[in-house]
Parts: structure tokens; C-alpha cells; sequence
């Protein structure tokens, strides 16, 4: 999948501020060494290094536009370009961190128990992920891929939600754990301009689809999900969209 910074940027305050919840949970204790998983443009892993100036940080992106991004935003952080399922780091870290990110990867109960496994004993695995592929942005695009003439093409990419209940990632890793503090966050965002709900899919998880289309396919296909997710997210009396947004975060203690 090839990432657009400009466009996963265009709305960069609410993208952050999740980012900035998570980071601001996570307890104070002596921190030498920090991974970002997912880094992306490097706003995030920027207020890393600012939080601990001292610690070594380390970016880890797959998207080479990403990384370029993120190295001008954060030239101060060391970048590693790999995909994060094949992440194997030669030590362990103080705190693993990972905002929006590892909802792109399988199988979370193999994953979730082996990225403690990269955490110092009593260091700090933190995790948010989005949890809002019930809601109608989401949704939609699987009804756009399902019911139009590039549905052989796409229809392999409609699968269920990647994230799973709270309690699923709380059963997983209790074991491994002195503290789990898992919780949901519903945002409800206030957008501003045209059809914004599919800009803001459009720099994530609508990507896909159109990575795979091309030319008149590919703007038919955009063209066909636009219209059917400004109907279900208009806009109110003041020119603005709100857009509810349910993200799952945990901060957890591995044992010591």
C-alpha cells in the first residue's frame, strides 16, 4: 500500500490528539530506550524524544514516503524502514509504542503476546488502535467494493474489523503482565470542507481499495463511496461534519 503523508496529514490535530492521550498515560519511570511501531510522518515520534530527550528512539515505518516524512520531522530520531511484521530488534525496550498502526497486521493473538515479549521486564507495551469499523465510513466502502463492476477485483480486501474486543487483548496479555489498563475513547470530530469523512478515509483505510483500481475505475469507484458516506455523515447547520471515532488504547506493565 502506498502512503499519501500530505493526505493522512490533512487532518493531522484529530489524528494526534489520540496519539498525545496515549502517550500522556503512560507512567513515569526511568526510560533509556523507546520504539515506535508505525511511526509514519514523525509527528508523534517527535513528541517521543521530546518526552524523553535523554532515551534512545527509534522509529520503525514500512512506507518509504513515510519515512522520508518522518526524517524531516524528527531528524533527531533514528529510522528504520521495515515492515512491522518482521520487526525482530537485537534487544529489548523500556516502551514499546504504536499509535494507529498495528490494526494493519494479522493474527493479534500471536502478535500482541510477541511485542511483550520486545518489552524490558516492567517497561511499558502502549497500544491505540481505531475501533470504528462498525461505523458507516467503514462500512461503506465494503458496500462500494461489493456492488460495482470492480468487485472481483477488491472483494478479497472486505474482511471482519481487525481490532478486537477489549477483552480479547486483556485475556492475552494479563498473563505476561504486572498492570493492564485497557480502555475506549469515542471522538467526536468536528470536520470541516468537502465530503470530509471521505478525505479522511481516504488518507487510511480506503487506500487500499484504491491502490488496486486504476484510472476511470479507480475515480468511479472514489466517486461512488463519496456519495454514498456524505449521505450518511451531512453536514449540520454550520457547514460542519461530525464524525464519531472509537479508538481502544492500553498501557501495559510487562512483569518484572
Amino acid at each position: 500500500m502506498v502512503w499519501n503523508p500530505q493526505q493522512y496529514l490533512k487532518f493531522s490535530g484529530h489524528r494526534l490528539r489520540p496519539a498525545v492521550d496515549l502517550l500522556m498515560r503512560i507512567p513515569e519511570f526511568p526510560v533509556r530506550s523507546v520504539a515506535d511501531l508505525g511511526a509514519g510522518a514523525g509527528n508523534v515520534t517527535k513528541l517521543i524524544k521530546e518526552r524523553w530527550p535523554d532515551a534512545n528512539v527509534i522509529g520503525v515505518e514500512g512506507s518509504a514516503e513515510m519515512v522520508a516524512a518522518g526524517k524531516k520531522a524528527a531528524p533527531e530520531v533514528e529510522w528504520l524502514h521495515q515492515d512491522l511484521g518482521s520487526w525482530q530488534p537485537p534487544h529489548r525496550y523500556d516502551v514499546v509504542y504504536s499509535n494507529a498502526a498495528l490494526h494493519w497486521l494479522p493474527d493479534h493473538a500471536r502478535l500482541f503476546p510477541s511485542l511483550m515479549e520486545k518489552v524490558e521486564p516492567g517497561g511499558i507495551l502502549a497500544v491505540q488502535m481505531p475501533r470504528n469499523f462498525a461505523a458507516p465510513s467503514h462500512l461503506l466502502i465494503a458496500e462500494t467494493a461489493l456492488n460495482g463492476p470492480w468487485r472481483s477485483q477488491v472483494e478479497h480486501l472486505v474482511t471482519p474489523p481487525p481490532v478486537g474486543e477489549p477483552g480479547f487483548y486483556h485475556d492475552l496479555l494479563a498473563p505476561l503482565s504486572e498492570q493492564v489498563d485497557i480502555w475506549e475513547t469515542e471522538y467526536l470530530q468536528v470536520l470541516e470542507g468537502e465530503n470530509p469523512v471521505k478525505e479522511w478515509t481516504k488518507g487510511t483505510w480506503l487506500t487500499r481499495y484504491l491502490d488496486i483500481l486504476q484510472g476511470q475505475e479507480k475515480a468511479a469507484f472514489e466517486a461512488a463511496y463519496g456519495e454514498r458516506v456524505a449521505k450518511a455523515y451531512p453536514r449540520n447547520s454550520a457547514g460542519q461534519t461530525l464524525f464519531p471515532f472509537r479508538r481502544l488504547f492500553m498501557v501495559v506493565q510487562r512483569k518484572g
